[in-house]
């Protein structure tokens, strides 16, 4: 029998992996420690954990339902073994991506101007893994507002997360970019800036792997772009000097992508009709 070194899963002279070994113990017996210190630890507040409010007595209950979730993922992938690179919609074939790799390396460097995004992105990097919430946003971020294909997303994802998993990647991807299963295209376009303050109101999350704003107050730091250059200027903040403006106007984005599931829809809805009437 091989070894995992026989897989050759690490580039050779890739300096990256190097940094996940002060986060993660590969082995078995790391394992065993997650799984018990989760068991132990973990399971009694991972509802208040992953969506990020109290639900008391739900800890368990959403335990099953995430593991229900990943295993009908399995079940897609199983039925749908294309699913990281073709849509499962079809009517989305025509939606219209952005040519090329727009502003890509401005999402996967974690230097979008937009904080929540950027300490996700920053934290994949760093770490290999990021919450469940954040990967929603910035995903988001990269199908709905920047119209970037989200198999550039499921790709970048694919490589850089230690739980990247192939019966929840590419399902995930389309979930959020609204050519999966149980698609709602509309209610996935997240405002970065609404979810910063929801789910980070004091900004502490941003300040840990985006240092440049930790002089930023609370009321500042989830849109540094509406702020006065002078305020920034007071905490040592220079917009496209030392922290980068906005790669995409939000509202623009939103627009840009509701309008393109408009002609989505409204093709799917004649096609349908056209097969009823045959």
């Amino acid at each position: 029998t091989g070894t995992v070194d026989d897989l050759k899963l690490v580039p050779p002279r890739a300096k990256w992996p190097e940094k996940l070994a002060e986060h993660w113990d590969v082995s078995e017996r790391g394992a065993q420690r997650q799984l018990t210190d989760f068991c132990h630890e973990g399971l009694a507040h991972y509802a208040k954990q992953r969506v990020g409010k109290v639900c008391q007595g739900k800890a368990l209950e959403k335990y099953r339902f995430e593991l229900g979730w990943r295993e009908f993922g399995y079940y897609v992938l199983y039925h749908h073994p294309d699913l990281a690179w073709k849509n499962f919609d079809s009517a989305y074939d025509k939606y219209p991506w952005a040519e090329g790799h727009v502003k890509m390396e401005s999402w996967q460097q974690g230097q979008t101007g937009i904080p929540i995004v950027d300490a996700g992105m920053r934290q994949l990097w760093k770490t290999g893994w990021m919450h469940n919430r954040t990967r929603q946003i910035v995903a988001s971020l990269l199908t709905k507002h920047m119209g970037v294909h989200w198999r550039r997303g499921e790709e970048w994802f694919w490589d850089t997360l230690v739980d990247a998993d192939p019966g929840v990647n590419g399902f995930s991807w389309q979930w959020v970019a609204g050519s999966g299963t149980d698609a709602a295209a509309y209610c996935r376009i997240f405002n970065p800036v609404l979810q910063s303050k929801k789910y980070d109101p004091d900004g502490s999350y941003i300040k840990e792997f985006v240092p440049e704003l930790k002089n930023l107050d609370p009321a500042q730091i989830h849109a540094p772009w509406e702020v006065s250059p002078g305020a920034l200027a007071e905490k040592g903040i220079v917009l496209d000097e030392n922290y980068p403006k906005p790669i995409v106007d939000l509202t623009r984005g939103r627009d840009r992508a509701q309008a393109a599931f408009d002609r989505i829809k409204g093709t799917t809805r004649t096609t349908k009709k056209a097969k009823r009437r045959r």
